[in-house]
């Protein structure tokens, strides 16, 4: 009899409903998954920006040290082009307990955002004579 057939091939089917909770549990995973690599590139860029960043920082030690130049107290400020991004940097020359010793406090900002520090570097610099 025919009828048996037609109730094994109902049986083998997905009705509409499961077919949409399939699809609603895929769709929130790719959106998990979206998530989850928009966060990893947001971080891929904050780190490239700190480590450049430190490279203006460790620039504007390694001209000082260069010099040979004892600063004077005091602060100082520029810009510098680093890998196609414009940073600003200030420089901040203190007093040490050793006379023959300067303090430098090198902050280098972001040229778009000036109220957060994307690298600091604090060094001492002495007096070459």
């Amino acid at each position: 009899m025919p009828e048996p057939r037609v109730s094994v091939m109902r049986q083998r089917a997905f009705t509409l409903i499961e077919v949409m909770v399939a699809l609603a549990v895929v769709a929130i995973a790719l959106m998990a998954a979206l998530k989850a690599t928009s966060f990893a590139t947001d971080s891929a860029m904050d780190f490239r920006t700190r480590m450049l960043a430190g490279w203006v920082a460790e620039n504007r030690l390694a001209e000082l040290t260069a010099r040979r130049d004892f600063p004077e107290t005091g602060q100082s400020s520029g810009n510098e082009d680093q890998a196609g991004e414009t940073f600003i940097w200030r420089i901040n020359v203190g007093p040490s307990p050793n006379r023959s010793f300067r303090r430098l406090e090198i902050t280098v900002y972001e040229q778009k955002d000036q109220q957060h520090a994307a690298a600091t570097l604090v060094s001492y610099l002495a007096r070459v004579q």
